[in-house]
């Protein structure tokens, strides 16, 4: 249950109970609805990145693979820089745009903006094995799917936790471009440790600012709105699933050097 208040012997009247039930069911139901959009979005993510990945004349657009003594390098084209960089400004337009954007508009951007990212993800088919790209999927499906769960249903007031991993998440930002000019292994693999951490952690707060948001402002945002907002919602946990993969990827996955 959403809503378990503490009656302590007080019954309420019918109605708050009917009420609070109303608004329990329409949490669930828009946390499905949450779910629904992020899941598909990463279907269609992995669609498009495996059908690149396995089209060479299409690939051959985004990217080209070199292989030297220390192994495969992938060495991104003008497109492939387009495509790198094109999912923030997708991210943006519905961070900042999503009370301004229509239902339909907000919803063809999410689409977009999982296409894109499924076009700049295809290198990772040609760094590391198929099996082990399948096998750390399942292991951040199953860890994003314990900490949602966790913070849907933990009492324990999250918001802490989530400003402390903001702070880590833009440390990280800052390591991450330092690093491009270090080239140290050893700072990119404290970066995804760190990264980790950070993505599983934000995993739980943002289910649960979800939650209350819903709670918070459901008899305000109308048909429209909620729809909207949870394309928003889904973009969040969407971006924190796949940090959160790439991360484990890196740190776990195994090369492939042919």
């Amino acid at each position: 249950m959403a809503l378990s208040p503490d009656f302590r012997g007080y019954a309420p009247p019918t109605s708050s109970i009917a009420q609070a039930g109303a608004l329990d069911q329409g949490l669930r139901s828009y946390m499905l609805r949450v779910y629904n959009w992020m899941s598909s979005g990463l279907a269609l993510t992995g669609i498009v990145a495996w059908f690149i990945a396995s089209t060479p004349s299409l690939m051959n657009l985004f990217y080209t693979r070199v292989v030297t003594e220390f192994g495969a390098r992938i060495q991104p084209t003008g497109l492939g820089f387009v495509t790198m960089i094109a999912p923030l400004g997708f991210v943006m337009v519905l961070q900042f745009g999503v009370n301004r954007l229509s239902r339909t508009a907000a919803q063809g951007i999410y689409w977009a903006f999982c296409a894109v990212m499924g076009a700049s993800l295809t290198h990772i088919f040609f760094l590391y094995t198929h099996t082990s790209i399948a096998s750390t999927f399942f292991v951040t499906g199953a860890t994003f799917a314990s900490m949602s769960i966790w913070g849907y249903t933990t009492n324990k007031d999250l918001t802490g936790m989530g400003s402390f991993m903001m702070m880590g998440l833009i440390g990280i930002l800052i390591a991450s471009v330092v690093n491009m000019f270090l080239h140290s292994s050893m700072t990119q693999m404290l970066i995804c440790v760190i990264g980790v951490v950070v993505f599983t952690g934000l995993t739980a707060y943002d289910t649960q600012r979800i939650k209350v948001d819903y709670l918070n402002y459901a008899h305000a945002d109308g048909v429209d709105g909620a729809a909207k907002r949870s394309v928003y919602d889904a973009l969040n946990l969407y971006l924190n699933f796949i940090n959160l993969f790439l991360m484990l990827l890196q740190l776990f996955g195994q090369r492939d050097n042919r």
